[in-house]
């Protein structure tokens, strides 16, 4: 029997949150999931204004206010001058923020090298391929690491 596209889609859904959850409790820091969910906002949706990057991480504006306050501080994102508009700022992520978006995403993985250490070259490549499929359908962008790994933002 072969599976419908919805039960397709609500498995890969359900197993990549799984993932991401084992993955992060794996690699045992405790930085809220939102500090990273905003820092991948920033990096694939560039620069937002704080409503903006509220709506796309799905959290009230006071919340994500606080959260860019929080993320300021510790020199992750920064605010700049909006253009369009000068009574309004923008949000975005620095080299800082980059960099340590980049190093969680490498830990996630590190984390998971158990999980999948019996997967043979064939199914490596299923799984390659899927992740080419999949950023190339939710705009997202494949970078070679220099392990050979991927990176997503």
């Amino acid at each position: 029997m072969t599976s419908q596209p919805t039960d397709i889609l609500e498995s890969l859904l359900t197993s990549t949150h799984r993932l991401t959850r084992i993955a992060a409790q794996e690699t045992g820091r405790t930085t809220s999931p939102a500090v990273w969910r905003t820092l991948s906002i920033l990096t694939t949706d560039g620069d937002l204004r704080v409503g903006d990057l509220a709506r796309a991480s799905r959290v009230s504006q006071p919340t994500m206010t606080k959260l860019v306050r929080g993320l300021a501080e510790d020199e992750l994102v920064k605010r700049i001058a909006d253009t369009d508009d000068s009574r309004a700022w923008l949000i975005a992520i620095t080299d800082r923020g980059t960099a340590a978006l980049t190093e969680w995403r490498g830990q996630l993985a590190d984390s998971l090298g158990g999980l999948f250490a019996d997967l043979d070259d064939d199914e490596w490549a299923v799984l390659e391929h899927a992740t080419r499929l999949l950023a190339s359908r939710v705009g997202t962008r494949v970078d070679a690491r220099s392990d050979a790994g991927a990176v997503f933002a």
